[in-house]
């Protein structure tokens, strides 16, 4: 039995239309959306049996999944220097007392948490940016030999 162009039509547009409402936060659904799209236009043309639809998909999926897993793979590669000062934030709102609180880093405020909870981070105090969790900065107030002449920079001080 060979299968209906229409049936990969509405297989194509089931899994674009769940992509499209999020339920596929990779790419998969998508991408196979598209390969059964591509089917569907080939068994439109093409009276092909119903294994080589099969192996045809397959083949289309594996080329895809192969080419998402390259085009992620270079889009993480890229990454933008930071700017002087950019390791420097300045406390805005106090931290409470499991380490949450807000800073001022590179002109923006952030949601922060203070990786040294047993030292408290007051208002207008200089930390350091150690890394980040989603859009939540991990801070350290900063040493006070290393702030010797040295003060936020412009940047995220305004």
């Amino acid at each position: 039995m060979i299968a209906s162009p229409l049936l990969w039509l509405a297989l194509a547009a089931t899994l674009v239309l769940l992509s499209l409402v999020g339920a596929d936060g990779v790419g998969l659904l998508l991408l196979a959306g598209l390969a059964a799209l591509l089917l569907a236009a080939v068994t439109a043309l093409t009276a092909l049996p119903s294994s080589w639809q099969l192996l045809l998909l397959a083949a289309l999926l594996l080329l895809g999944y192969v080419w998402l897993r390259r085009w992620s793979g270079r889009r993480r590669e890229r990454g933008i220097p930071p700017a002087a000062g950019a390791d420097l934030a300045e406390v805005i709102g106090g931290f409470d007392a499991e380490g949450h609180g807000r800073v001022r880093w590179q002109g923006q405020s952030w949601a922060a948490v203070n990786l040294g909870p047993a030292s408290p981070l007051d208002a207008g105090t200089v930390v350091e940016v150690l890394g980040r969790e989603g859009n939540r900065l991990q801070v350290l107030e900063r040493r006070q030999e290393a702030d010797a002449g040295e003060g936020v920079s412009r940047r995220t001080s305004d």
